[in-house]
């Protein structure tokens, strides 16, 4: 699959777009690709749309899949609780020589957010952290039957979602950015172990575009950030 997938160079990045891929299947080309790489190795974005499918964090709590029904649940090894991936989320993986860059997990995880936070931007939407919540989050007022009780979710939902392993010093897994998708089976779970965090796309809060058009700016702008 990876082999086959077309790259383009991005100074010392690769970036491959897969397109519609299965998760598991590209789950272990990326730690295939972890296992081999040396010193030298470039580092790579894999862009990938996948089949709906829940995925739990290494750490992640099964209480918080309320109702997986006839999705796959698959538990990983990235951080973080459980989420959704599905048709019209853009997921980069970010395959990264952490200490070539001379940076650390926590300063990746900014690195990310700060390029979603770019690209919401540039569609004119405000992206914000939360604090000891990794992801991006935007204004929206939830219905009452899907509002978080944690203060530092109120008047906001979650548009995008991180998730990192790191192993001998490199990552994998990456961030999943919700762009126009089916959103009911965020109802099937508590969102990075949430209960009641409400779950937004950028058509849902009034940005008509692309999928492709948000995976080339989300690549483009992590490019910039990772690139040496």
């Amino acid at each position: 699959m990876i082999d086959s997938a077309p790259a383009l160079a991005v100074r010392a990045l690769v970036v491959r777009s897969l397109g519609r891929a299965d998760y598991l299947a590209t789950w272990q080309a990326m730690r295939e690709f972890t296992a081999r790489r040396g010193p030298d190795t470039p580092d790579e974005l894999w862009i990938v749309e996948h089949p709906p499918v829940f995925t739990l964090g290494q750490a992640g709590r099964r209480e918080h899949v309320l109702d997986a029904g006839d999705i796959p649940l698959i538990a990983t090894d990235r951080g973080g609780q459980v989420t959704y991936h599905g048709p019209g989320q853009v997921v980069v993986y970010t395959l990264l020589d952490l200490r070539r860059l001379g940076i650390f997990v926590k300063e990746l995880v900014f690195r990310i957010e700060s390029s979603v936070i770019q690209v919401l931007d540039s569609y004119g939407i405000a992206g914000r952290r939360v604090k000891g919540a990794p992801g991006i989050y935007v204004p929206w007022s939830a219905p009452d039957s899907r509002r978080s009780t944690d203060d530092d979710f109120a008047g906001l939902a979650k548009i995008a979602a991180i998730g990192i392993k790191i192993t001998r010093g490199c990552s994998y897994h990456g961030v999943a950015f919700n762009v126009a998708m089916d959103l009911a089976p965020f109802d099937r779970i508590d969102p990075c172990g949430y209960a009641g965090l409400a779950t937004v796309d950028l058509r849902k809060i009034g940005v008509s575009t692309t999928w492709a058009d948000a995976a080339e700016r989300l690549s483009e702008r992590l490019a910039a950030h990772f690139s040496r």
